[in-house]
């Protein structure tokens, strides 16, 4: 609590040093070198979102806006003679920004209870090793679960292989685990297949994004290390989301992500397909189905997209949105962004306080489309009974799939028996959201009770 005390009192100093150079060396001109920087800010923003929300001649209107708004703001700050009072002022509160930040400190809760993991005696792990850009082989990976005394099985050749079929095949001769070298889709199809035989499971970090392995505090550098959990491992009960029947052990994204992912042309040029399909999809006369969900008691109607994930993400950095605090809290997150404009967009980066952004937690979420002419009648995910869509593109742990509407997605608390190394690298605390009442009580001005908890406040 002293660190923390002594990096509030130091943020608070820095923020103020800041604001007391724009005003000793700005001086009158102060508020309008603020307000200056905004408006830049904010024609940036605004540009940067009409690039995507149009095309033809607009677009690169938006663009040379996009692009021409920080410089003009820089042409007058230093044609003012103003240009490192701003540099100074700004790097001082940047610099006070991130000791708040640091001083906010971790969350603590309760985990679910860890034990010694019985060494599997048949383990049993499917490798893929094209996944992650031949991790597999580069590491050894094959050769060394061998040795650990599990059998391994590859996919390779030509052909696609029945991962399903293959890992209860594995289960009725005799496996007492289950573990996937691969990426997150195929972790999770061989995750519901363990969890429904109540068997352990071993995820290796062989993929190439790893976010469940992540998540999971396991090293993503080398992939080797989970290995060591056949020998000598802890076990742990985490959840799993689950979508129409299907398995997830990240998330399901419905709407524009899902939507150009699937589009054949994504694949050979993701960058041209994405500009190309995304003015429809930013704009609410696009004229494709509009999607409306239920999480929980919250009505959510015409979001561009929907994030649906396996436990809630940490908010406290809605840039940096990538992790999860933790897998056993037995509810889903929610993740729901609406921006039709370039205020929205300016709201949404204003870390969602406008209307652009909304995130909760539910037991249970349901999303339906309905055709865009009946949407603005749909009222939310139960009135647009009858006027669905047949199936909605989801993307499910990054493989997208067309589902009948209304697609019902739901979490199994508890649902999977996951084994873990003991020494696992990318294990750390989660950090608060930054809040500016507890900054304020940290520097002296309230009072912290004895565990660094406001009075009051929850855990």
């Amino acid at each position: 609590m002293s660190r923390e005390r002594w990096l509030a009192r130091l943020s608070i100093l820095l923020m103020a040093g800041g604001v007391a150079v724009l005003i000793a060396f700005a001086e009158v001109h102060s508020v309008a070198l603020v307000l200056t920087g905004a408006a830049g800010a904010c024609l940036q923003l605004a540009g940067a979102y009409w690039f995507l929300a149009y095309r033809g001649p607009r677009r690169w209107a938006a663009f040379v806006l996009a692009v021409l708004a920080p410089i003009a703001v820089l042409t007058l700050y230093a044609l003012a003679h103003l240009l490192w009072v701003a540099a100074v002022s700004l790097a001082l509160v940047l610099a006070g920004l991130a000791a708040a930040r640091a001083c906010m400190g971790t969350l603590r809760y309760r985990s679910a209870p860890e034990r010694p993991a019985r060494r599997p005696e048949h383990a049993f792990l499917i490798m893929n090793p094209r996944s992650g850009g031949g991790k597999v082989a580069r590491f050894g990976l094959a050769e060394k679960a061998r040795a650990a005394g599990a059998r391994v099985a590859l996919l390779e050749g030509p052909g696609t292989v029945d991962v399903a079929a293959l890992a209860r095949q594995a289960v009725a001769d005799g496996a007492d685990l289950l573990g996937v070298a691969g990426g997150d889709g195929t972790q999770a199809l061989v995750a519901g297949i363990a969890a429904e035989h109540d068997l352990p499971f071993l995820c290796i970090s062989a993929g190439t994004r790893n976010h469940f392995a992540l998540d999971l505090g396991l090293d993503r550098d080398d992939p080797s290390r989970c290995l060591d959990a056949l020998t000598d491992g802890i076990e742990r009960r985490i959840d799993l989301g689950l979508i129409g029947g299907r398995t997830f052990v990240n998330n399901a994204s419905f709407g524009a992500y899902a939507e150009i992912v699937r589009s054949p042309a994504y694949r050979d040029d993701k960058r041209g397909t994405t500009l190309q399909m995304l003015p429809d999809l930013l704009r609410s006369d696009g004229g494709g189905p509009h999607l409306v969900a239920r999480a929980g008691a919250a009505d959510i109607a015409g979001p561009q997209a929907v994030l649906v994930s396996n436990n809630p993400y940490q908010t406290g950095d809605i840039a940096g949105l990538g992790r999860r605090a933790r897998l056993d809290a037995g509810a889903l997150g929610v993740i729901a962004v609406t921006v039709t404009s370039a205020a929205e967009a300016i709201g949404l980066a204003r870390r969602g306080r406008g209307r652009g952004l909304i995130m909760l937690s539910a037991s249970e979420v349901t999303v339906d489309a309905v055709d865009a002419e009946n949407a603005e009648g749909a009222g939310g995910a139960a009135g647009a009974a009858g006027a669905s869509q047949k199936e909605i593109p989801v993307g499910i742990d990054g493989e997208t799939v067309l589902m009948p509407a209304p697609v019902r997605c739901s979490v199994r608390p508890g649902a999977l028996r996951v084994v873990l190394p003991r020494n696992r690298p990318g294990t750390r605390p989660s950090r608060r959201a930054f809040s500016w009442k507890r900054l304020a009580r940290l520097a002296g001005f309230g009072r912290i009770d004895a565990a660094g908890e406001d009075p009051g406040g929850t855990r």
